[in-house]
């Protein structure tokens, strides 16, 4: 029988809340963390919101000598890494450091570090480029500097697949701990609210150019016109069950149960993309019924025929109105590679509290055979949780996430 792998430790920063208690009392109650852009002037681009995390000041966390080296992103990941520590009872020393792991995903890098070296070699010249450039921007980055900070040598790597990237981190860890190691750090984070990480995003053609913050990203909504991009994302410590209990291990918030991923079909040829094939995957591999899932946190896109795409399957698997659907990412943006994460966190306090937090500012349009949670939370007996995730070029994934016995 193969190992389970069970999270025991959570690291979170988004723009509603840094650290486990002030990221879900936000949450819960739909707190929105959607405005207008503050860390550059936004006026000369079509949209102007973002989910920014106000308040975080890396120097009062981190030593001075990775302030230089690090972009944004990294500085938020070895923070919530920390939080995770602690989250868990366990020090990077505790684990000999050959079983211990980091698998993060990753959707753009260290963008606004390469931005600030770009002014630079254009405005000053190369000899000013920092050295740092060679490695901050990529998007390996993070599992290198938490691995490094943390001794870590296991296993460990990135995973690049847009916003599915943080599921699919989140199975490689698993797969990992199933080989044998005893704990992998998993999740993803992205931080690219700057001018030219907010050109590339505008590229994408998905973005609402709403300036409106509770009217901006409105998912299976009439008015869906687009996301909002937002900043962070969330760590996880997983480890095999058996290790955490014999180490003592202070909680265990769930066990990651299931996984499926796919590949959409070419465009035009008119095949079924393959989001409800990656979730009766995950289910299989949980050996789980429809039925046993009491809530889904949906990937959201904000745009008519993704929302379209996704109620369908969602509607197919397990039929209409058959199963409560919500997406607390309405308050804080669509957060790329820590989208995901962020909701396998929100999917294990959920499960923890047994309350459903809300889908805010939407108001489901009558088309979509949907039982999504608005307005306000939703108490619920919640065991089996599906987190789903598409990223652009196709991919998609889904996790299955069970409560602890």
């Amino acid at each position: 029988m193969s190992a389970k792998a069970v999270i025991t430790g959570i690291g979170v920063a988004t723009p509603n809340g840094l650290g486990v208690d002030d990221f879900w009392a936000a949450t819960r109650v739909g707190k929105n963390a959607i405005d207008r852009i503050t860390r550059f002037d936004p006026s000369p681009y079509p949209s102007k919101l973002a989910g920014e995390i106000r308040g975080f000041v890396a120097e009062d966390h981190l030593p001075s000598r990775l302030i230089p080296q690090t972009d944004r992103m990294t500085r938020l990941a070895l923070v919530a890494a920390d939080c995770a520590f602690e989250d868990a009872g366990v020090k990077p020393g505790d684990i000999p450091e050959y079983d211990m792991g980091v698998v993060t995903a990753s959707t753009s890098g260290g963008f606004e570090f390469g931005q600030n070296e770009l002014k630079n070699l254009w405005s000053q010249g190369s000899q000013y480029v920092s050295a740092y450039q060679s490695f901050a921007w990529f998007y390996a980055v993070n599992s290198g500097q938490i691995s490094i900070r943390n001794g870590m040598r296991g296993p460990s790597g990135v995973v690049v697949s847009d916003h599915a990237g943080g599921l699919d981190a989140i199975a490689q860890a698993r797969r990992q701990i199933r080989k044998g190691s005893k704990l992998i750090f998993s999740g993803g984070f992205d931080a690219s609210v700057c001018p030219w990480g907010w050109v590339a995003q505008i590229a994408g053609g998905r973005l609402s150019t709403s300036e409106e913050p509770e009217r901006a990203y409105l998912p299976f909504d009439r008015a869906a016109s687009g996301y909002v991009p937002g900043e962070g994302g969330a760590l996880l410590i997983l480890e095999d069950e058996e290790s955490a209990r014999a180490r003592g291990a202070q909680k265990i918030y769930g066990e990651i149960a299931g996984y499926g991923s796919t590949f959409d079909p070419k465009p035009g040829s008119g095949r079924e993309p393959g989001l409800r094939r990656a979730i009766e995957v995950a289910l299989a591999d949980a050996g789980a019924e429809p039925g046993d899932v009491d809530v889904v946190f949906a990937d959201a896109a904000g745009t008519p025929q993704l929302d379209r795409e996704e109620a369908d399957a969602i509607t197919a698997v397990f039929g209409p109105y058959g199963v409560p659907v919500t997406a607390p990412k309405t308050m804080i943006g669509r957060l790329y590679s820590g989208s995901a994460p962020v909701d396998v966190v929100s999917a294990v306090l959920a499960m923890c509290e047994g309350l459903i937090p809300p889908t805010t500012n939407v108001e489901l349009a009558p088309e979509y055979a949907l039982d999504l949670v608005t307005g306000q939370p939703r108490t619920a007996s919640l065991r089996t949780a599906l987190v789903l995730a598409r990223g652009v070029g196709g991919f998609n994934s889904a996790v299955l996430v069970r409560a602890p016995h």
